[in-house]
């Protein structure tokens, strides 16, 4: 399997992020433990998506940049926190792995996984979708300058044909 989280961790230290938000997540395990492991981050475990909106608006604030890693069913926890970015111009770079999608063997993931791209569109987020890994790392670096240099909210959602696919058992 590819190594795509390698290219997301180089976008975080090239863009200057210094903060991570994240919910534990096994797509993103080894970009969060990279982002733990390096003293210029500091990486927040989060007990819901939502908190990382609003950690990356205190650090916006406070002259910090973040970055919010979660899954795709996740998002549906911070449309309304959401509105503050989009209102109040505040840019966040966020990194989804996507659920719903290619082979997934839980159906509970599958109306949210589809109907994420135009939720976040609706909710004032710039949507880049990738599923090629070497796609990776130039659509989330042109995603970070995107965001804080527009000062507006950016995913980039990696489709579960690139993070794999889960089944029961595993």
């Amino acid at each position: 399997m590819s190594e795509w989280w390698k290219d997301l961790f180089t976008v975080l230290k090239e863009a200057d992020v210094r903060q991570v938000g994240y919910v534990p997540d096994a797509g993103h395990s080894k970009l969060i433990k990279a982002c733990i492991e390096e003293n210029e981050i500091d990486a927040t475990v989060l007990t819901t998506e939502e908190e990382g909106v609003a950690l990356g608006a205190g650090a916006w604030l406070g002259g910090d940049r973040a970055a919010l890693l979660m899954q795709s069913s996740g998002v549906g926890n911070c449309i309304n926190m959401l509105s503050m970015n989009a209102s109040c111009r505040m840019p966040l770079l966020m990194l989804v792995t996507m659920r719903g999608q290619w082979g997934e063997f839980n159906p509970w993931q599958v109306p949210m996984g589809q109907a994420i791209p135009e939720i976040l569109r609706q909710a004032g987020v710039l949507v880049y979708e990738v599923d090629q890994a070497d796609e990776v790392g130039p659509t989330a670096a042109q995603a970070a300058r995107l965001t804080y240099n527009s000062q507006k909210p950016v995913a980039v959602l990696l489709s579960q044909r690139l993070v794999g696919s889960k089944s029961f058992g595993k």
